[in-house]
């Protein structure tokens, strides 16, 4: 897969990124409201449940098309494919607009470089 190809991806879900942002951030705060314990805007535990099935289902979601989840806190999607007829992941990173990273199968986010 080219950068022109990875980069259509994260565009694809990018609806599907931010609601995964989101959901996390909710979840967050519902563990921290459960274990004091005390009233959360979020709900209890049913609700709880509710967020990491949905959080659990965008992971399965970003997965399904090929990206690869290294990190969820911040985001963070490897997405494999060729520079240079070499084999890379590109790499995005939560906060980056587009893909503007990639780095070889080895040596992980430490090694990424601009695309």
């Amino acid at each position: 897969m080219q950068l022109d190809e990875a980069r259509a991806i994260i565009a694809r879900i990018r609806p599907r990124i931010d609601e995964f942002i989101a959901i996390r951030a909710d979840l967050a705060e519902l563990r921290a409201d459960l274990r004091v314990p005390r009233r959360s805007r979020h709900g209890g535990m049913a609700e709880l449940k509710s967020l990491e099935a949905r959080l659990y289902a965008n992971l399965e979601f970003f997965a399904g098309l090929g990206a690869q989840v290294k990190g969820t806190a911040p985001l963070l999607l490897d997405i494999p494919g060729e520079r240079d007829a070499e084999p890379v992941l590109w790499c995005w990173l939560e906060g980056d607009p587009d893909v503007l990273w990639y780095h070889r199968l080895d040596t992980g986010i430490a090694g990424r470089r601009p695309a």
